[in-house]
């Protein structure tokens, strides 16, 4: 799901570090304000576990790659605004020092997989865990629907972005400049991946780990929301 340099125009991917500051600026103020001492291991193991999982990276048409990504995970653990800077933190290191993800495309990515992800995949989880005890199997059935659907928001928002570059950008001829792919192909191509194979890869990892944490931990998952970041 990485969008690498030269698939965005400079309008798309100016108005994706447009849109994401805001929620790295409020995630970063919440995070210093409710950040607790247990939780800084916890956060830093979202950021690298995120980090590791998104480096396995598949090919897929349309100039990106899938990938199970970690955020829903992090979201259930700590909320969706601390998931927002674990895998942001996650996606800058990959860009910088692997080339996985375009410089000029970290907000574009962010906003995918940092934002659009967590918060999904938190919601759905909220509407399906809701009051569960701590250890039910409710809940790690609610992680594994959470995270496919919190993968499946974030390919839909990366196809949307490819999808209509053709029409922001074209040369004299009327080709596209950037993405050639209509919204039609772009989101055919990466739903169907995300929605038949990563997707699931992405609810298996989630509710594996949540039932795994069940029998470690539990007391992770028995936090209310409101006192998640």
């Amino acid at each position: 799901m990485h969008i690498p340099d030269g698939y965005l125009g400079p309008g798309t991917y100016t108005a994706a570090y447009a849109a994401a500051i805001p929620f790295w600026a409020a995630a970063s103020k919440k995070l210093g304000r409710t950040l607790k001492g247990r939780q800084v291991p916890l956060l830093a193991l979202s950021a690298s576990f995120s980090f590791v999982i998104m480096m396995f990276n598949v090919p897929i048409p349309g100039g990106t790659t899938g990938h199970a990504v970690g955020a829903v995970l992090a979201a259930i653990l700590l909320g969706p605004w601390a998931a927002c800077i674990a895998v942001s933190v996650a996606l800058v290191v990959q860009a910088l020092l692997f080339g996985d993800g375009g410089i000029t495309c970290v907000g574009a990515n962010c906003i995918n997989m940092a934002v659009v992800m967590p918060f999904a995949g938190y919601a759905v989880w909220r509407l399906l865990a809701g009051n569960s005890p701590a250890c039910s199997r409710r809940r790690w059935i609610a992680a594994a629907v959470a995270g496919y659907v919190g993968l499946n928001a974030a390919a839909l928002s990366a196809a949307i972005m490819f999808g209509i570059q053709p029409q922001l950008a074209q040369d004299a001829a009327g080709r596209a400049l950037y993405a050639p792919y209509s919204l039609k192909v772009a989101i055919g191509a990466m739903m169907a991946e995300h929605l038949l194979i990563f997707g699931f890869v992405e609810a298996a990892v989630t509710g594996l780990v949540v039932r795994y944490i069940q029998k470690t931990d539990p007391s992770l998952l028995g936090v209310s929301a409101e006192k998640k970041i």
